[in-house]
């Protein structure tokens, strides 16, 4: 994001830094002279590394899903879907991942998924994850793995 910000003062450009100001002679009234401020804030780069939390569902045929899941693809959807109401409403990630994520690691960590590099996830989760603000709550985001609600906490 780039934002500029020009603040102009139409009267005789005062002895003023140059590093502060900037004069301009408008060129259909020569005799003009203005005095502008300019402030320019760009983004930082992009952070190496993210922490998250997020909730797993997992389908029958999903990439290491356990056994004991014989939820359909849709099925799986639309309860990643109710997470991401619930999340979207306030609800504890931690608590959610409790109660409904698949991964048995992440769920003993309270749906922590660590810190990690963008290369230390599948692309579509760390492509999620990296474009969320610190506090912000994914969409539904499919993996191989099945559907994920996440939220970056740094």
């Amino acid at each position: 994001m780039l934002l500029l910000l020009i603040a102009c003062d139409d009267k005789k450009a005062e002895n003023k830094a140059p590093s502060s100001t900037l004069s301009v002679i408008a060129s259909a009234a020569p005799s003009v002279t203005a005095t502008a401020t300019v402030a320019v804030v760009v983004d930082a780069a992009p952070p190496d590394s993210v922490a998250c939390q997020h909730v797993l569902v997992a389908y029958q045929g999903a990439k290491n899903a356990p056994a004991n899941i014989t939820r359909s693809k849709a099925d799986a959807k639309a309860r990643a879907e109710e997470v991401h109401k619930k999340a979207v409403a306030g609800e504890d990630m931690a608590d959610l991942a409790n109660t409904y994520s698949d991964d048995q690691g992440s769920r003993e960590r309270r749906g922590s998924a660590g810190k990690f590099k963008r290369e230390g996830m599948v692309k579509p989760f760390s492509d999620v994850a990296f474009a969320l603000k610190v506090n912000e709550i994914s969409d539904v985001v499919e993996t191989p793995f099945g559907f994920h609600v996440i939220k970056r906490n740094q």
